[in-house]
């Protein structure tokens, strides 16, 4: 095998390691993924409900202030995460989550720095809607 060869393996390798944890994703990313999972927990028949417990930011030094979030009826989820002195430090969005909920509703919330954020979800016709935002 050529010292080529094996030089590019390591650092895929490691590319490929790293993806799948929190360092490489935002918070959006990492509440589609709670959103996601939440709808594979759901129960399949019509009716069924399940509520997802979300810790935002759930990633150590990533928006550890107050922020603001967005889950809207087109499709998106959007963090705008902020200071202390509730200035836009950084924002983040996804729409990854569409594929698993709808949401017939757009949910608008100001949330304090380390607070829980509540998501309820219902199997309607066939798919999770989500419900509630709190």
């Amino acid at each position: 095998m050529s010292t080529r060869i094996s030089a590019g393996i390591l650092p895929a390798f490691v590319l490929m390691s790293v993806t799948g944890c929190d360092v490489a994703t935002d918070a959006a990313t990492r509440l589609a993924n709670d959103i996601k999972d939440g709808a594979n927990r759901l129960g399949g028949e019509d009716g069924a409900v399940h509520t997802i417990h979300h810790r935002t930011p759930s990633a150590s030094g990533q928006c550890t202030g107050p922020y603001k979030l967005q889950l809207d009826k087109v499709g998106a989820i959007i963090i705008w995460c902020k200071d202390a002195s509730g200035e836009t430090v950084s924002s983040h969005s996804t729409t990854y989550h569409g594929r698993y909920v709808d949401t017939p509703t757009t949910y608008l919330l100001d949330r304090e720095a380390g607070t829980t954020l509540t998501i309820d979800l219902e199997r309607r016709g066939g798919r999770a809607v989500v419900t509630d935002v709190r």
